[in-house]
């Protein structure tokens, strides 16, 4: 079988936080790709805002750097469980990966997810450990972590006998050697690795063209780009193809420009062949899983599975008394147009019109899924609100059923008692629990998804910020009939329009916790605070102090009150109950109640009783 010895196709997988992007850096950086001018800054990959904030990658990015003579093609994944569709859909344009675990904290949740998905896809790992630099590293206990790891998910023989490189993506040092006192000052190391142990792609390029759609990306100029690998023959600029769709449908169209991946840009090319990734515009309709194919030999490629939403929230217009203060874009055709045009990128979501023209129906992979979305919309100038999120329940084999995750937690040993409590109340059901040594525990559980939302911010306030969440999809099963992650207190909702006054604020401290500071305009059904009992209590936050001419003993002490709790989006889409919504707007996020008014407020609940 004739292959293609001058180009390797990898993908970068890991669990989030483990360096992949740091790891890519240092491959870019390293491999003369650049332009010595280039500078790339410490997250090259991550060119988005709020992945740079967050150090998180969101969506899935491609780049190629030249090793002796080789064409390496790299793409950098997310780590995250949110964004778990485009993993799968990437594995297949590979021919292996390159799996980066953390020296200390070893093989995670999503570890185990992305590795279960190349397996599947029969793709050869080669493992890097990185981090091996951290004090607390223990290389040797990570690299049998991932081998039984391996083994428990069925990996063949081929797939046990993986390479290890020892690196510090940080420092831009690797050694085939598990000493840091042994590390390169290159990556030559994982380079070679690559070279050696990943196949190259078979050279079919005489046979009739097979390209398949893995992501998409959109230009305002140029529409829907379709990026992805030619399977088998070849493509050229200005060729009649056909693009086979997903409903069995057939389109022809003219192949107007391809694109090739080099550094950090993209390239226009005239051909490409068997092996090569590339970007493809001219056809406007164009989708995940979708064949383009010659004309005359019509054969489509498997469609690619895409994970199906588990959570959606109602986006719908602002109708606050401060509606259209803050936001360029209020209306709802706005919003329905922004949907749209998130549509034409994540084939995760799904975007629903309900019976009211003002509301939408958004489906996602979870919170942080839509929580970035909302964000993004939020920078662009968007005014909206949206309410809290619901799991999505399906009819299995005619049973209401529900998605589970499952969660590891990392804790110090002295927390784990509340944290077993809390997730008890949750219905989680504990698969496994392993004393890491130096008073640390890690515990495996499996939980109704709807049990973990709003449970981070909980858990971050249980372990002081010293414990540490991950979760991943896990299945669907059978509906637990019971109320689960509801929040336990009530809130403060302001009575009447105005500003918070100080004098309020000092009245209102001992019946909860405050959220917003003197000065700040509220209306009536804002929420200002949470209650410290269970129901919800209407409070004047905006009563003045009554002026006398009486002067008080203790005149020339000043008022002192506690600092507000400042909500962050994901803190109060995790906050909000069923009854209320999340105003979103450019320069605020405020909760209130769906009914403002007080009186119809009662009347509903008397109704729902």
């Amino acid at each position: 079988m004739k292959t293609r010895n001058d180009i390797r196709n990898i993908a970068i997988i890991a669990h989030v936080d483990h360096g992949k992007t740091s790891l890519v850096n240092e491959l870019l950086e390293q491999s003369s790709t650049l332009d010595a001018r280039t500078d790339i800054g410490d997250r090259a990959m991550d060119s988005n805002d709020i992945e740079r904030e967050r150090g998180i990658t969101i969506l899935a990015k491609n780049t190629a750097v030249d090793y002796k003579g080789t064409r390496v093609n790299i793409l950098d994944t997310p780590g995250h469980a949110d964004f778990g569709g485009e993993v799968e859909r990437i594995l297949k344009m590979v021919d292996g990966v390159i799996l980066v675990v953390d020296a200390y904290e070893g093989t995670m949740p999503q570890t185990r997810f992305v590795l279960k998905k190349a397996l599947e896809q029969g793709l050869t790992p080669v493992v890097v450990v990185n981090k091996i630099d951290k004090p607390s590293a223990r290389p040797e206990e990570v690299v049998d972590e991932v081998l039984e790891l391996l083994i428990e998910l069925g990996a063949d023989d081929d797939q046990l006998e993986f390479p290890v490189v020892y690196a510090s993506a940080l420092n831009g040092t690797s050694s085939e050697s598990s000493d840091p006192a042994d590390q390169e000052n290159s990556m030559d190391p994982i380079f070679d690795a690559v070279l050696e142990h990943i196949p190259a792609p078979v050279d079919n390029s005489e046979e009739p063209l097979q390209f398949q759609v893995s992501l998409l990306d959109y230009s305002e100029y140029v529409g829907r780009i379709g990026i992805g690998r030619v399977f088998r023959g070849k493509i050229k600029v200005g060729d009649s193809v056909s693009l086979m769709k997903i409903d069995g449908s057939t389109k022809n169209f003219r192949v107007t420009k391809i694109l090739g991946f080099f550094g950090l840009d993209r390239v226009e090319i005239t051909e490409a062949t068997a092996g090569d990734l590339i970007a493809l515009s001219g056809m406007d309709d164009i989708f995940v899983g979708e064949t383009v194919t010659s004309t005359d030999t019509q054969e489509a490629l498997p469609i690619l599975h895409i994970d199906e939403p588990t959570i959606e929230m109602t986006f719908l217009t602002n109708n606050s008394p401060f509606a259209g203060r803050e936001g360029k874009y209020v209306t709802s055709r706005n919003l329905s147009d922004r949907l749209m045009q998130q549509l034409q990128t994540d084939v995760s979501l799904k975007v629903t019109p309900t019976d009211s023209p003002d509301a939408f129906i958004v489906a996602g992979r979870g919170e942080l899924h839509l929580s970035i979305l909302i964000e993004n919309m939020r920078r662009e100038g968007y005014e909206f609100q949206v309410s809290r999120p619901k799991v999505i329940i399906r009819e299995i084999d005619g049973v209401q059923s529900e998605p589970f995750e499952r969660v590891q937690i990392d804790t110090p040993e002295e927390y784990m008692g509340s944290i077993i409590e809390a997730l008890g109340q949750r219905k989680a059901e504990m698969a496994d629990m392993i004393n890491t040594g130096n008073g640390q525990i890690r515990m495996v559980f499996s939980v109704p998804a709807r049990g973990l939302i709003g449970f981070s911010t909980e858990f971050m306030s249980m372990t002081r910020g010293y414990g540490i969440i991950n979760h991943t999809f896990d299945e669907y099963r059978p509906m637990i009939n019971a109320s689960i992650g509801r929040r336990r207190n009530g809130t403060l909702v302001s009575i009447d329009n105005g500003q918070a006054t100080t004098y309020s604020i000092m009245n209102l401290e001992d019946r909860g916790t405050i959220f917003i500071e003197p000065g700040a305009e509220v209306y009536a059904g804002m929420i200002v605070g949470e209650h410290n009992r269970e129901n919800d209590l209407t409070v004047n936050i905006t009563k003045a102090k009554q002026l006398t001419n009486v002067r008080s003993a203790n005149k020339d002490q000043t008022s002192v009150i506690k600092r507000p709790r400042k909500l962050t989006l994901e803190e109060s889409i995790q906050f909000m109950d069923e009854d209320e919504y999340c105003e979103v707007t450019p320069e605020s996020i405020r909760l209130r109640k769906q009914i403002l008014d007080k009186s119809a407020r009662e009347k509903a609940t008397k109704k729902k009783d």
